[in-house]
């Protein structure tokens, strides 16, 4: 199968790496200049894993302008902020008769999306891995090979066979993806764990286990899972997972799989890049309002982040003693 990966980040290289190295055809195209010269220079990306291991794998990149491939599937993984523009700039590569996947985090990508592929060809899910772009053309895939999951739905909610092929490359390359017929429910899923995670472990500047250490780390988590449910039962949106499953989600996580991560939030707010906050706590808020729900918990940790990336920014000042 042919997938061209819409985004060559982070989770776009681990999922574009992986595809290709199970035996598909994969490329890549990008907007950030750095990122194409270098891999370009050195004749593919670096890749490591956990940090160790560092070595060279040859990929195809291009930008948007450039690149006439015709792929069986889009794999979308850019920022949500970022995502009008990359469309628009690739349109030209579009068919009707393509798919896309996507496993952005936040939401207000669906929308996006639909504008230029038919809803019975959209796939979006959810990815439960961690990545780290150290920088242009080096990525750290966190994990032992296999680790971790994902889940996606067919935005119709009707599986075709195109969607069972596609799940089936995914197996290959160790995704271990699970195919639900409940869309709404599985992009929720990963809004409601990086409300917790992403929002509370970027202010802190901590990692995914340190969070977890913390005594009343429990007690903060299930404020923003209740409020999330809340409106989410508002909204007549069925949960993937019950309050108590998402609760330990986020410790199984937190605690196991990637204990030792930051998670994309703070790799954006540590480079002073703008976060998705506005996409996930954000969104939450905007969904409660809609139902007379006002989540004041992910209203007030959404200003906060702000405040973090408005100060980051901030020239520094004398301080009177």
């Amino acid at each position: 199968m042919k997938f061209t990966v819409l985004g060559a980040g982070a989770m776009g290289y681990r999922y574009g790496v992986l595809l290709q190295e199970a035996g598909n055809q994969v490329d890549f195209v990008d907007t950030w200049e750095s990122n194409v010269e270098k891999v370009r220079e050195q004749g593919g990306v670096l890749v490591s894993r956990d940090h160790q291991n560092k070595r060279l794998v040859p990929v195809n990149v291009y930008y948007p302008e450039e690149y006439q491939g015709k792929p069986d599937v889009w794999i979308v993984f850019t920022k949500q902020m970022q995502l009008a523009d990359f469309l628009k700039r690739t349109a030209h590569c579009f068919s009707e008769e393509q798919y896309v996947l996507t496993c952005m985090n936040g939401m207000g990508h669906v929308e996006k999306l639909l504008k230029y592929f038919k809803p019975e060809k959209l796939m979006a899910g959810t990815a439960l891995v961690a990545t780290v772009l150290n920088g242009s053309g080096d990525v750290d895939f966190i994990g032992a090979r296999g680790a971790g999951t994902m889940n996606l739905a067919n935005y119709t909610e009707k599986p075709d066979k195109k969607t069972h092929d596609v799940v089936v490359e995914l197996e290959k390359a160790q995704f271990n993806p699970n195919l639900t017929t409940n869309f709404l429910g599985t992009l929720l899923a990963k809004v409601v764990f990086n409300s917790v995670v992403n929002t509370l472990c970027t202010l802190f500047e901590i990692t995914m286990g340190e969070f977890a250490s913390y005594p009343g780390a429990d007690e903060l988590s299930m404020q923003l899972i209740n409020e999330a449910y809340d409106i989410c039962e508002r909204a007549g949106i069925q949960m993937l997972n019950t309050r108590q499953e998402e609760l330990e989600s986020v410790n199984y996580v937190s605690t196991v799989a990637n204990p030792l991560h930051y998670p994309s939030m703070y790799q954006d707010m540590s480079h002073n890049r703008p976060t998705e906050v506005d996409y996930i706590n954000g969104y939450l808020v905007e969904l409660g309002r809609k139902y007379r729900y006002e989540a004041t918990t992910h209203a007030f940790l959404t200003h906060l982040v702000h405040l973090a990336e408005h100060t980051r920014q901030s020239q520094p000042k004398n301080v009177i003693g």
